[in-house]
């Protein structure tokens, strides 16, 4: 077993309760004195929507090929923004948290896993604004609509992994928050977000994107949410089953954070 990471610790009734009472503090202290606060979780999307529509869509001219190119791009951004305020919050959570690592006997997993779970809360009102965005634009709701889920869950549990091993080498290494920033920017613009994939000619260049599980599960969203004719990784793959190269990867990365984490929460107040 692991330890601090067993279902019985996991399912109790306390770590329940402290785990609610980590994500409640968290979504208030995140907000705190600004103006607008909560409204941010939801204007944040949407502004970074209306500067790349208009730069890509109406300056270049990307996506008119693609139907429903607006809401398109406004899930690609969400979905993307859902993985980095995951992995960015959790980033540093151990060490904003010093205090109650250091004076309370507390499962620390719990302390990455309510940032992850503030960020599903975001997740969840900008769903609200792409179904109210898709239902002014006269978006036909595919019944494939149903595997949206799915790919959320890749995306959750892919960052839930990367935020365990993120985390833990913070403790140590400060420096991982700057390298970690460069790594996302750099991401953001290798993973289709804001181009649609026909613009990459190269098969070969396709395939190595769609090993990227953001791209795979971005793609994945788009393909069974807004439109059939968006690039999944079967086409340059030439199979379905290619999809378990990212979940693999996902899976992998998942059992290192979980395994990483484990050995180093051990000594997390002596390091803090």
């Amino acid at each position: 077993m692991i330890p601090q990471m067993t279902t019985n610790n996991i399912l109790s009734k306390e770590n329940k309760a402290l785990l609610a009472e980590l994500v409640r503090t968290d979504f208030k202290l995140r907000y705190q004195g600004s103006v607008l606060g909560y409204a941010w979780s939801l204007l944040r999307p949407l502004l970074m929507f209306g500067i790349y529509y208009v730069v890509f869509a109406v300056v270049f001219r990307f996506g008119d090929e693609i139907p429903n190119f607006p809401i398109y791009l406004l899930l690609g951004i969400v979905l993307w923004n859902f993985f980095q305020e995951t992995t960015s919050q959790s980033l540093g959570a151990i060490v904003v948290r010093a205090d109650l690592v250091r004076k309370i006997k507390i499962p620390r997993w719990m302390i990455v896993v309510s940032a992850g779970i503030g960020a599903s809360i975001n997740l969840a009102l900008n769903f609200l604004v792409i179904i109210l965005f898709a239902a002014i634009n006269g978006l036909d709701f595919l019944s494939s609509s149903v595997y949206l889920p799915l790919f959320i869950l890749e995306i959750y549990l892919f960052a839930l992994g990367l935020s365990l091993i993120l985390s833990a080498l913070f403790v140590k290494y400060r420096d991982i928050g700057y390298i970690w920033d460069v790594v996302l920017q750099a991401g953001f613009y290798a993973t289709p977000i804001l181009y649609p994939l026909s613009l990459v000619t190269s098969e070969t260049a396709q395939r190595i994107m769609f090993l990227n599980p953001m791209a795979q599960s971005i793609q994945g969203a788009r393909n069974s949410f807004v439109t059939p004719e968006s690039v999944t990784i079967a086409e340059p793959w030439g199979s379905n089953w290619a999809v378990l190269l990212p979940l693999g990867i996902v899976v992998l990365t998942l059992i290192i954070g979980v395994l990483y984490f484990s050995r180093q929460s051990k000594t997390f107040a002596e390091n803090l």
